[in-house]
């Protein structure tokens, strides 16, 4: 599916104007379900449909909008086993075998985090998805063998409710009266 990148800070400091703020705020609860979405958060910020898609791919550019996707409910498509699977992968490979795990069909998201060493290892982490835990372990099994060696260890942290699936929120400005 795809794996995180985190942008530098330079090219999170890309300035918004108003309208670019009033299409965040027509769009972050998630874009219109009609057959032309862009002129219907238009219609909202009064621009056309395509100057709401220009606007919005430079502000993705700019890394002010991380991407432009859909966000399922997996539970109600029936992936109701979800595990963090952790992974103690030699330091040497991790960025070469961290983007073939990234690819694998059933991990939503990777990414590289810091070892806590004495009790924590781990240093790769890979969201599987699946309709069982049977189906969970059999996607880490494929992910163990991609890391061959090179991992020592690893463990599947399962889901036990849905914490977050939203991102961050802009405030709608308020006026001030003095």
């Amino acid at each position: 599916m795809s794996d995180s990148i985190c942008r530098s800070e330079a090219s999170l400091t890309a300035p918004i104007d108003d309208i670019d703020r009033a299409i965040i705020l027509a769009t972050q609860a998630g874009l219109p379900l009609v057959s032309d979405p862009w002129a219907a958060v238009g219609e909202q910020v009064d621009l056309s449909g395509e100057e709401v898609r220009r606007r919005m791919a430079l502000m993705q550019e700019h890394g002010v909008i991380r991407r432009i996707a859909a966000v399922p409910n997996h539970y109600r498509l029936g992936y109701v086993a979800n595990g963090m699977t952790v992974w103690d992968v030699s330091d040497e490979e991790i960025d070469r075998l961290g983007r073939e795990v990234a690819r694998h069909p059933g991990v939503s998201h990777c990414y590289r985090r810091p070892r806590h060493l004495p009790d924590w290892p781990y240093n790769l982490f890979a969201m599987l998805h699946g309709r069982s835990r049977v189906e969970v372990e059999r996607q880490a099994e494929e992910i163990a063998e991609t890391l061959g060696n090179a991992c020592r260890d690893h463990r599947i942290l399962y889901s036990t409710r849905i914490l977050k699936k939203t991102g961050l929120r802009l405030a709608k400005k308020t006026t001030s009266r003095t």
